[in-house]
């Protein structure tokens, strides 16, 4: 090998190892930045877009364009139907948590008697809460077949039993809809625990 190869072979190598350290540099201060918590993380939520929580109310879904915010009571739920399409609302934070689709409820007032199992347990003076969205292809459950008192997703027409816990009657839909435990709190109706489970389409 010439002295002119092996200066320049040296060269490359200093190069080379220049350039790793530099990316190690780089890689190193970007970890201490996301350890001092400059950086965003992306598991944050929106508070209008985290999901309902113990004390909640709810309010209906407005027009497009109202800002009026009016928390419901049990008296707003008709009996037997049909059910009255509604958002949590976080009132210590004046939050109405539309921010996610998940979050829209179905809320339905039964006569108690033909409550079946824990639905007697999650429902308040007969009412229950559902989410709004099907679990088989992510559609709402938007009709209400009224001579039956069940609710169906006119996406692919699955078929849901609200006085046993929303169990699918028939149709593609996998599982029943999540449903949202309820109380009343100050005369108004409210979240008494999180969603049964995670409503909408589950990740695979």
């Amino acid at each position: 090998m010439s002295e002119v190869e092996h200066r320049d072979g040296c060269a490359r190598q200093q190069r080379s190892t220049k350039q790793r350290s530099t990316r190690r540099d780089v890689l190193a201060a970007l970890s201490a930045v996301g350890a001092a918590g400059v950086l965003p993380s992306p598991a944050a939520a929106e508070p209008d877009s985290e999901r309902p929580k113990e004390g909640d109310l709810f309010v209906a879904q407005a027009a497009e364009g109202s800002e009026s915010v009016v928390p419901l009571k049990p008296a707003d739920i008709p009996l037997g139907g049909p059910p009255v399409i509604a958002w949590p609302y976080d009132v210590v934070g004046s939050v109405v948590r539309r921010g996610s689709r998940l979050n829209k409820v179905l809320l339905l007032r039964l006569d108690p008697a033909t409550l079946e199992g824990v639905t007697q347990e999650r429902a308040a003076e007969g009412i229950v809460a559902y989410s709004a969205i099907c679990p088989h292809a992510g559609c709402e459950v938007s009709v209400w077949v009224a001579d039956q008192q069940i609710f169906e997703c006119s996406c692919h027409y699955s078929h849901y039993n609200p006085r046993e816990a929303a169990a699918v009657l028939d149709g593609p839909a996998p599982r029943a809809l999540a449903a949202l435990p309820l109380k009343i709190v100050d005369g108004h109706l409210a979240v008494a625990k999180p969603f049964t489970g995670r409503g909408g389409i589950q990740p695979t």
